[in-house]
């Protein structure tokens, strides 16, 4: 492969039916917006280009965007039944102690309830112990501050779910 040679999978994304291409795009980020920003970019040269465009339209994403990706995420220790991704990326909640589990339960009930939805971070390669303290210490955002944690963590979910979407067979 020369460096101008597009990958082989992100040159499989490039050519997905455009039906096809939103919904893989949807399965990573539930947010319509940033799935129809992201086709339309299409062709991308490089993953990178790709992330570069999931990180732009991500940064206009609107209130309601938003809202609509996090509707996507469920609670931190109980991921999606029969979803292998939601699984992998809490794979730090699924060996906690129940007593973990049980706070956690309680943090995500206390967070939701503050800032009306789910809480939300990039769980890969976290510790049940970790997304317990990050809870923990962003409960006190005002719920500007916390919107914006939320862009830049649904942002670093989206360039790992992209990636998995376009790696090499």
């Amino acid at each position: 492969m020369t460096s101008t040679s597009t990958p082989p999978g992100l040159a499989r994304f490039n050519t997905l039916e455009e039906h096809a291409a939103h919904t893989a795009l949807h399965e990573a980020c539930a947010s319509t917006a940033w799935a129809k920003r992201l086709l339309a970019a299409r062709p991308y040269a490089t993953a990178e280009d790709l992330y570069a465009a999931s990180d732009a339209a991500m940064a206009e994403l609107t209130a309601a965007d938003l809202d609509e990706a996090m509707a996507g995420h469920p609670p931190i220790g109980r991921p999606k039944p029969g979803d292998p991704s939601s699984a992998r990326e809490q794979r730090g909640m699924a060996g906690a102690s129940d007593a973990l589990k049980a706070e956690m339960l309680e943090l995500n009930l206390a967070y939701q309830e503050r800032f009306g939805h789910v809480f939300l971070i990039c769980a890969t390669g976290r510790t049940g112990e970790q997304m317990r303290d990050a809870v923990r210490e962003r409960i006190d955002n005002t719920p500007e501050r916390e919107r914006e944690i939320v862009r830049t963590e649904l942002g670093k979910i989206n360039r790992i779910r992209l990636a998995r979407l376009v790696e090499d067979d």
